[in-house]
């Protein structure tokens, strides 16, 4: 959430009204330049009437005031038990900077540096996208992989070829389902993760120096497999609420010769947005004919409800389906799928001839661990954790922020309906490779937003996750501490 520099709005307040517009107008202002520079989203919940009298030192009835007038100007609306949202209008959304031409990825040597590093020095684990493994149902899930692995020391060894283990193929039908896909076990091809899923849709889809679109921010692990590919890549602006800006993703398709487009529209890595099912039902319109590489990793993480894969939308059997494992129950498993369509031939040998089989032990156990029914029940309690998680991350990194005047209602801090990423936009002169290292220094692990972009578009940003995040008292001093890293290299404003 965004603070207001409380001396300032004291200082306002405590003059002659005479030499003052009314005091609601100053709020009303506050909020709409916020709304211009985008420090507050298109479709994102703007303060509750309460929490923005105490940020502001105002009244409850001047926030109100502000509030209805900037309805009536049609800049917010009121929503039915959720308060106010900013409208999600035209000049709002496009962002007018040019998009930089098509350029081959060069972040390998970063991003190696960078995940390398040992975990054990590691206070507050906030730097990687592995999910919160404290959960009874981890626990029967090793208890039945040492099962399996003692049942298979005494079965001859052999591989397990695609599409993959039976049961584990059934058992995946029904987590689409789930997620909204009815589809059959002949659909799915089981894979080393939802990497190599992507991995080896990019490898069917391109050839080398083919250009692929891609949203920006962007999931470093994507930009790595286009390096590795020698791929050029389009980066589309994206709105840490609303996604992918269409309308510049409509002139990037008009100028360049685009051969697939790599989309993360659900919790997104790295900024937490969501595409709404309008904007998903008007990309796939505007991307007619072109494949697109749907990432859904964090899809089953939905707090509430959330829109439908783009996969279910598509007519044209077009959209490549990935998904694995690794956020829901453990990053170790290794265990994703691909829903390949038309595609699914071409990538079931590049498939087989990558891995010449499975690991049999992990997708024996899983198969039958998810058979047990233990999964659905996991999802539930993990969904709610996470929920709660964000709202106590998110309230206690703001309160500590906004002790520093160059930061109150300098930044923002995305407010993800799943999922377990937030996304921390800085002021623009705020070097966030310098806070990435110190804070590591003091075993705070944080991503620096330049492993998210192959430009320095994002070098204010920072990527963090809330999926350990704990209410102890390590995490409040690591959280107070960190807002104290960052203030020490955000410049004051002039």
């Amino acid at each position: 959430m965004n603070e207001e520099h409380h001396g300032h709005v004291k200082q306002i307040e405590s003059q002659p009204n005479s030499q003052l517009k009314r005091k609601y107008q100053y709020v009303y202002q506050w909020i709409e330049e916020r709304i211009e520079k985008q420090s507050f989203q298109p479709g994102e919940r703007l303060p509750s009437i309460r929490e923005l009298s105490q940020q502001l030192s105002v009244s409850k009835n001047t926030v109100i005031r502000a509030y209805q007038q900037l309805e009536a100007n049609q800049k917010i609306s009121a929503s039915a038990r959720s308060g106010y949202r900013v409208n999600q209008t035209k000049a709002t959304l496009f962002d007018t900077t040019p998009i930089p031409e098509p350029g081959f990825v060069d972040l390998m040597a970063l991003s190696k540096k960078i995940m390398g590093l040992p975990v054990s020095r590691e206070i507050l684990p906030m730097g990687s996208a592995h999910p919160d493994t404290d959960f009874p149902a981890i626990n029967s899930l090793y208890a039945e992989i040492g099962r399996h692995s003692r049942y298979q020391s005494h079965i001859p060894s052999h591989y397990q070829l695609p599409p993959g283990n039976d049961l584990l193929l059934q058992q995946l039908v029904g987590i689409n389902r789930e997620l909204g896909m009815t589809i059959s076990k002949q659909s799915l091809l089981v894979t080393h993760g939802a990497q190599q899923a992507i991995s080896l849709s990019l490898q069917a889809l391109t050839n080398d120096g083919d250009i692929v679109l891609v949203e920006s921010a962007s999931y470093f692990g994507n930009l790595m497999l286009l390096e590795s590919l020698n791929l050029k890549v389009i980066e589309i602006p994206a709105s840490p609420i609303s996604g992918i800006q269409l309308d510049a993703l409509e002139l990037a398709l008009q100028r360049w010769p685009v051969k697939a487009i790599l989309i993360n529209p659900s919790f997104n890595n790295p900024t937490g947005y969501v595409m709404s099912t309008a904007d998903r039902l008007r990309f796939l319109a505007m991307t007619h004919g072109i494949p697109i590489i749907e990432d859904d990793v964090f899809g089953g993480l939905a707090y509430q409800q959330r829109p439908l894969p783009l996969k279910t939308l598509d007519q044209d059997d077009r959209v490549i389906y990935c998904n694995s494992l690794s956020k829901t129950l453990d990053s170790r498993l290794r265990i994703g799928w691909v829903i390949a369509g038309k595609y699914q031939s071409v990538i079931e040998k590049r498939l087989l001839t990558d891995n010449m089989g499975s690991p049999n032990l992990i997708h024996s156990a899983v198969a039958q661990f998810l058979e047990t029914g233990k999964y659905r029940q996991h999802l539930g309690k993990i969904r709610r954790s996470y929920a709660k998680k964000q709202k106590l991350f998110h309230n206690l990194l703001s309160q500590a922020l906004g002790h520093y005047s160059q930061l109150q209602g300098q930044y923002h801090l995305t407010k993800p309906s799943g999922g377990f990423l937030c996304w921390l936009t800085l002021p623009e002169n705020t070097d966030g490779q310098a806070i990435y290292q110190e804070a590591l220094e003091h075993g705070i692990s944080v991503l620096p937003g330049s492993m998210f972009s192959t430009n320095q578009r994002y070098a204010h940003c920072l990527r963090l996750s809330f999926a350990n995040f704990r209410e102890s008292n390590d995490w409040q001093r690591g959280l107070t501490q960190f807002a104290a890293i960052i203030a020490s290299h955000t410049p004051q404003s002039s």
